[in-house]
């Protein structure tokens, strides 16, 4: 028997309105080395970039340090003032907007959409939603880069898990799956979670 979408994750606003965003299990200060990887491997170096559940803001601003005209997104309007802070603290420029992926009001359009962590916490009814969510945001080719924890990842607490199959065939509609690669989410939990790393390009 499964855990209820509502009993397995918290309450986002909540968490980040009464925790520090350092003691944060995803919490990474630099760039994710398989996003800074895969920008490479693409030749990715300038253009508009979504964040997707920018939570603490860290690769957003490291995106916006690196030249990228960066947005970052969450659910929890908290998580987006502390973002803007630390944004304004670093001295680097970042939209940051409380949004949510399945009720979308953000418009624009993107050459690359980062998820570190929203996808695989979503009810699995609601996936599809979110995959017509990031095309929709994302301009014909489009690289969805897309993080979340991996198959291979023991237990069944916390976020949802996934195989490379599982992401071919849930995103098969709008995306080709380009990658997927075992690796790990850095973070501040010791050892760190096997995680997979996703690239698809929007169809």
């Amino acid at each position: 028997m499964t855990t209820p979408q509502s009993e397995r994750f918290p309450d986002w606003e909540t968490l980040y309105r009464q925790q520090s965003s350092e003691t944060l299990p995803w919490y990474y200060a630099s760039l994710d080395p398989d996003l800074e990887a895969a920008l490479r491997e693409h030749g990715l170096t300038r253009g508009r970039l979504l964040d997707l559940g920018t939570g603490p803001g860290t690769q957003a601003i490291a995106l916006a340090a690196r030249g990228f005209e960066a947005t970052g997104t969450d659910l929890s309007a908290s998580a987006v003032a502390k973002a803007t802070a630390l944004a304004q603290a670093q001295g680097v420029r970042v939209t940051f907007v409380q949004d949510d992926v399945l009720a979308s009001r953000l418009s624009g359009s993107f050459d690359a959409v980062f998820d570190r962590g929203c996808f695989h916490v979503i009810d699995p009814a609601r996936r599809g939603a979110y995959v017509d969510a990031a095309a929709g945001w994302l301009v014909p080719g489009g690289l969805l880069l897309l993080k979340t924890f991996s198959k291979l990842q023991p237990g069944d607490v916390g976020p949802h898990r996934f195989s490379p199959d599982e992401i071919r065939t849930t995103f098969a509609s709008r995306f080709e799956l380009l990658s997927a690669t075992e690796t790990v989410y850095q973070g501040t939990l010791d050892p760190l979670p096997k995680a997979l790393f996703s690239v698809l390009r929007r169809l």
